[in-house]
């Protein structure tokens, strides 16, 4: 296999890795804040307002480990760096 084929190759097998495993985090830790929210509202229903716009601030601060991830991703398949270097040399 030549150098461009092991990039490709390489950049693929990291690039789903990244995604599979920076989705799986997100994922549970949305999951147990929307319980634990639910589970607080069950408890203080007069603070609802407040455990909501907690819980819309926390889980969009989740969700960017995973938007990370995916631009991580995007990167790798179509901006390698290393695509220019091995190609030029």
């Amino acid at each position: 296999m030549d150098n461009i084929g092991l990039i490709g190759t390489a950049s693929i097998v990291v690039s789903g890795l990244t995604i599979a495993i920076g989705s799986i985090g997100p994922a549970l830790g949305e999951g147990r804040a929307v319980a634990q929210a639910l589970s607080a509202l069950a408890q203080q229903p007069d603070e609802a307002n407040t455990i909501i716009r907690t819980l819309f601030v926390g889980m969009a601060l989740v969700e960017s480990t995973a938007i990370y991830c995916f631009v991580v991703t995007l990167i790798l398949i179509f901006a390698n760096p290393f695509w220019n270097y091995v190609i030029t040399n």
